[in-house]
């Protein structure tokens, strides 16, 4: 048998540096001066990983100013003791994968500032191969305040991030599993999908569940439609003669049972969504801003009915109320922002938007600013945003069901995709959503709709200025048409 690898717990507890590391460490750390400012005198930095974590502190702090530490709790403690005892203050690290978290919350218990950064701000320099190169260039960049802290919601609002985020992931294993059922009933050639539009609904599920406990008539299966189906008792018999596979019936089964757990799965993240919500204080607004001159509300396009209208996939509580009372606003007021759009808001920011300077910084954090390649002052390219974020993805759903619209918001985007590319006018409109939500937010101001006439006569009195322009140079007069 081969000698066995040693594991990081023992090479950690073994691991010396001899005295050619010892000096080519030190040849790396003392290096010239780029000459800059330093903002962070007393910082360090960690080079996150799975097993180990290399952390790097000033050279003058230590004879070994760079350091491996393993990932266990008693290691971390041993880190943050360490860089207390060296005098350190702040600590910049990397967002690598979820291994950043408890490095993070063990550094905060002990009073040090954390920097979470992000991956693509420190990737300028080539030739650092190694975590211990990694962890000495964040440190230096630390030093001189060329890194920019993340953006990170208070704990209370994180904890309705998690719930959030494991509800949504129940709620796609469900759609999958629909999937799963209507493919197996085409297998067998039972063509229930084409008469009953929703097999999750209550007429597909008492059909399912009947088939599975061993009905087979198409007529007795028929009878457990609800009397609001538009297809008939006799359409539905028709479509439920197949061919009654056993495998594919299993199939089946196991497939309304998984449907049967993530519905359990959701109604219990309901329950703590639903506790940890109510946990969170009401936002008053305590001067909330004027209305422009000369405009009032107006109807929202949006009625009675559908603002009425509960989605299937929307929590057993009441969520609308309580994310009107946590934002101190009713985001629904914006035509194609939905209850669970600004659910989405809420739990990915939070009520508290001050670390965000201008509605321009909350777009580029979220992907939706306009990237451009500027070369000699002209624009050579557009460059894709790295990344999705969920609520630009929630945006950009929003801005696609405001295609039908007959509000100021529909009007906009209808003329935003007659000038540009689908994507490109999705993306421009959710950005524009985006704003509005940061201006209410921040200012505390019910939107106004101002419909699709208004924003019509506002383009058409534009296109007239610039044809009046364009007439001007050309030494022209338009003359308006009685």
């Amino acid at each position: 048998m081969g000698k066995r690898k040693a594991s990081t717990f023992e090479r950690l507890q073994h691991a010396k540096m001899n005295r050619k590391q010892r000096r080519e460490l030190g040849r790396k750390i003392n290096s010239a001066d780029p000459g800059l400012e330093v903002v962070h005198p007393n910082a360090a930095g960690i080079d996150i990983g799975n097993e180990s974590h290399f952390v790097s502190i000033p050279p003058d702090r230590d004879a070994v100013p760079i350091r491996e530490f393993g990932s266990w709790t008693a290691d971390l403690q041993e880190m943050a003791r360490w860089l207390k005892e060296h005098g350190v203050v702040t600590v910049a690290m990397q967002s690598t994968g979820v291994y950043w978290i408890s490095v993070q919350e063990v550094l905060e218990a002990v009073g040090l500032e954390v920097y979470l950064v992000n991956a693509r701000g420190t990737k300028n320099l080539p030739g650092r191969k190694s975590d211990v190169q990694e962890s000495e260039w964040l440190r230096k960049l630390h030093t001189y305040g060329l890194l920019r802290n993340s953006f990170r919601p208070p704990e209370e609002i994180r904890a309705v991030r998690t719930i959030w985020r494991q509800r949504d992931r129940c709620v796609k294993e469900c759609g999958r599993a629909v999937q799963q059922m209507q493919k197996a009933l085409t297998t067998m050639n039972v063509q229930l999908a084409n008469t009953i539009s929703d097999l999750s609904g209550l007429s597909g599920q008492r059909i399912l569940r009947a088939i599975i406990a061993g009905q087979r008539d198409p007529w007795e299966l028929a009878k457990l439609r609800d009397r609001r189906i538009v297809a008939s008792e006799e359409e539905i018999a028709h479509s439920l003669q197949g061919n009654w596979r056993e495998d594919v019936l299993f199939e089946l089964r196991q497939v309304i049972e998984a449907y049967d757990f993530y519905q359990k799965q959701i109604a219990e993240c309901d329950q703590e969504l639903a506790k940890y919500t109510a946990a969170i204080p009401s936002r008053e607004i305590t001067e909330p801003g004027d209305l422009p001159k000369e405009s009032a509300p107006l109807p929202s396009s949006k009625t009675g009915r559908q603002r009425q209208k509960r989605s299937k996939n929307q929590p057993g509580f009441d969520l609308a109320s309580e994310l009107q009372r946590v934002m101190g606003v009713d985001l629904t007021g914006i035509d194609g922002i939905n209850t669970m759009t600004a659910q989405v808001v809420f739990s990915e920011i939070g009520p508290d938007f001050s670390a965000f300077p201008d509605e321009k910084q909350f777009c580029s954090w979220l992907t939706l600013a306009p990237k451009r390649d500027i070369s000699g002052g002209k624009i050579i390219r557009h460059i894709p945003a790295a990344g999705r974020h969920r609520v630009a993805n929630a945006l950009r759903m929003a801005a696609q069901s405001l295609s039908r619209s007959n509000s100021y918001l529909g009007a906009r985007y209808r003329r935003l995709r007659a000038r540009l590319d689908g994507p490109v006018a999705v993306k421009a409109m959710a950005r524009y959503l985006a704003c509005l939500i940061y201006r209410m937010v921040t200012r505390g101001r019910a939107y106004v709709d101002r419909g699709a006439a208004h924003y019509e006569s506002k383009r058409k009195e534009k296109e007239r200025i610039a044809l009046q322009k364009k007439a001007a140079t050309l030494g022209l007069k338009l003359v308006a048409v009685t």
